[in-house]
Formats: structure tokens, C-alpha cells, sequence
């Protein structure tokens, strides 16, 4: 019988079937959401299954409102290299945590250095269970950066199994544009990527024959675009206010989707053969992030209410984090990657149908043509 602690204050003792939580009458978890078992009695933790809390009160005693969740079973990673963009807090934070604990390389790609290593040495007090996090400078606020960091990456390592697309702007705005006429929104949130990627293409082909992964979170049902063949087309900006933030924001992740179509087409028609790459779009659901919370501060006077109330329906960021970690290591994906090449998947797993613009062949080849063009006249 080994001691679990259950984030953030609780603590039972638990055989291989049953739990208790200590705690004292009336008590209740809040946030609720899903949390995780950790197993203490060596010196490293050791993971068990995720758990649904809801915010009831509890009595000392048998917890009454708990459904289990386990981990989706995931490859074994050591030797494997990755690379998350955003990871330093988050969903991406999770996401880094996941794949490490499988024993992963993985480099968390960030613009600030001071806020990475300080979320690497979280990580580490953690407990890491073999695996390793680096820090890698990416600013996605210039694609020029991109590419510089991708060059950088391509001198340290020699392959890489995983890229994992997670770095976005978030809510409110007003969000901005540069010099170069690129929206700052959709820069971090899709160019920027498009632009790594390309940069990466040596490393991710000479890996291509072990397991790999391009993803990206989607929210993309909430506009609708008629053409992407221009700079500005691609850089829009909806303007001020919630509904337009939200706008910019989904059409940033439409631009997203339209891309992981794309390359997993050309992946799959490459010459003389195809690169065996998957690629998977991922809505992780709605998560109890700083960035979905921000949102909240965009309302005068209900924000803080609706941010409480709406707090209680959110996920927790771990269960996100566990979705785009079935999709980059998931062993289901590598048994069946019939099913979910170019997949849109949506929680938990689900393989889904994203909108009728998302599977627009004539927008995302607009959009490839547009990007190179863009990316080219920076050089």
C-alpha cells in the first residue's frame, strides 16, 4: 500500500482498487476538475489514472462524486526528441510534463528565457521519470525568428520525433500589426508555425520513418473566409470587442487546420515515395488556462462572475494536455494511422468533422501559396 497525494491539499492512502481522501467535514476541492494520483513511495512518482472532482462538499470518508479517467496509453519515448512551441505554461506546460515522463528529449520552444527555466525546474521538482526538458529561444512574434530557431535546433539534434504546434495569442485583444502588415494574433498562431515547419523539413524527413506528429489545437467553426489568396486575407483583423477577438482567434486557428490538411497531403504524395508523417489537428477542449480566462476581463462587471461560474465547467489544463499527447505519442495513432492522417480530433480522442472551410482544398492551397510568398518577401 503505498501514500497518494491528491493536488492541492489531500491526501489518502490507497490499494490497487480503492481511495480515501482525508479531509476534514464540509471540505471541498476547488477548482474542480481533474486531477492526478501520484504514487510516492519511491523516489520518483509514478502517474496514475486522471480523476474527475466535482466541487461538492466531502465528509471524511469515501469520496462520493469521482469518475476515473486514465491516461491514454502512449509509446515508450526515450531516445525520441520533440519539440513544443509554448510550452512554458499552460496546456503546453502539460504537454512537455506527459511527453517527458515517457521518457522524451524535449525542447521547450519560448521567447522568455527567465519564465522557461523557471517552468523547467517546476517540471524537474516534479518529477520527470527519465526524461529531459531544454530550453530552445523562440520568439513567434517575427517568422524570421522561426527560422533562426529551427537552424539552431537543426545544430543540436539530429532528429526530431515530434513537433508539437501549441504557441497562441490568446484573449482579449486589441491585437496589432507590424511592419511587415502581419497581425501579431495571427503571426504567433499560424505563420510563425508555417514557417518553423518549412525550416524544419530537413530534420523531420530524415526522421520520417519513426512516429511523428505536426498538431495543432483548432477553433474554427466560428468564421467563415471566402478567400486567403492575399496577405491581407490572411492577416484580417476583425477589429475590437469579445465577438471580434474571438473571431481573430478562430481564424487564426482555422489557418492552422488549413495547414496540418495540407502538409498531410503533401506528406502523403511526396516523390519518390510518401514521408510517413501524421498529422493531427486537436481541439483540446475548454481548459481552466490564463488564456481562456482572459476572456472573462473583456466584460464589464459579469466578467469576474462568469469567470468564477464558468470556472466550475472548465477542464482542468492536464486534461488538454492529455489530448494532444494521444495525439503525438498515443499508441492507438501509430497502430491506425489510416484513421487519423490529416484527423481533426475533438475530446476525448474522437476523430471528428471539422467545418465546411477547414476542408476547403481551394483555400488551403490559397494559403500555402500566400505563406511562401509572405515568408519569402521577409528574407
Amino acid at each position: 500500500m503505498g501514500q497518494r497525494t491528491l493536488f492541492p491539499a489531500f491526501t489518502c492512502d490507497a490499494d490497487a482498487a480503492t481511495c480515501t481522501i482525508i479531509a476534514p467535514p464540509n471540505s471541498f476541492i476547488y477548482p474542480p476538475g481533474w486531477y492526478q494520483l501520484f504514487i510516492l513511495d519511491g523516489p520518483t512518482p509514478s502517474q496514475s489514472a486522471w480523476v474527475r472532482i466535482g466541487g461538492d462538499p466531502a465528509a471524511i470518508g469515501n469520496w462520493p462524486n469521482v469518475t476515473g479517467f486514465h491516461l491514454p496509453d502512449l509509446l515508450d519515448l526515450h531516445d525520441k526528441v520533440v519539440l513544443v512551441t509554448g510550452g512554458a505554461r499552460g496546456l503546453g506546460y502539460y504537454v512537455i510534463q506527459i511527453l517527458a515522463r515517457q521518457g522524451a528529449k524535449v525542447y521547450m520552444a519560448a521567447r522568455d528565457e527567465g519564465r522557461a527555466q523557471t517552468a523547467i525546474k517546476q517540471l524537474e521538482a516534479e518529477g520527470l521519470a527519465g526524461g529531459s526538458v531544454h530550453w530552445l529561444k523562440l520568439d513567434m512574434l517575427d517568422p524570421r525568428n522561426a527560422v533562426s530557431a529551427a537552424k539552431e535546433f537543426m545544430d543540436k539534434e539530429q532528429r526530431l520525433d515530434i513537433l508539437v504546434n501549441n504557441a497562441s495569442m490568446g484573449f482579449p485583444g486589441p491585437y496589432v500589426k507590424n511592419a511587415d502588415g502581419l497581425l501579431d494574433i495571427t503571426t504567433v498562431g499560424y505563420t510563425s508555425h508555417f514557417a518553423l515547419v518549412q525550416a524544419l523539413l530537413p530534420v523531420l524527413e530524415k526522421t520520417a520513418r519513426e512516429p511523428g506528429s505536426d498538431m495543432t489545437s483548432m477553433l474554427h467553426a466560428n468564421v467563415k473566409r471566402e478567400s486567403l489568396a492575399s496577405s491581407e486575407a490572411l492577416n484580417i483583423d476583425y477589429g475590437p470587442g469579445i465577438q471580434n477577438s474571438i473571431r481573430n482567434y478562430a481564424h487564426g486557428k482555422l489557418l492552422a487546420l488549413l495547414h496540418a490538411k495540407e502538409l498531410q497531403q503533401r506528406f502523403d504524395t511526396a516523390q519518390p515515395t510518401p514521408i510517413p508523417i501524421t498529422c493531427i489537428a486537436v481541439h483540446p477542449g475548454a481548459n481552466r488556462t490564463d488564456g481562456a480566462f482572459s476572456t472573462f476581463t473583456l466584460i464589464p462587471y459579469l466578467g469576474g462572475l462568469l469567470k468564477l461560474l464558468l470556472g466550475w465547467t472548465f477542464s482542468a489544463p492536464q486534461v488538454g494536455a492529455m489530448e494532444i499527447a494521444f495525439a503525438a505519442a498515443g499508441k492507438a495513432v501509430k497502430e491506425d494511422k489510416q484513421k487519423y492522417a490529416g484527423a481533426y480530433l475533438m475530446p476525448v480522442g474522437k476523430v471528428s468533422e471539422p467545418s465546411p472551410e477547414a476542408k476547403d482544398e481551394r483555400l488551403r492551397k490559397e494559403l500555402w501559396e500566400t505563406s511562401e510568398k509572405i515568408l519569402a518577401g521577409l528574407r
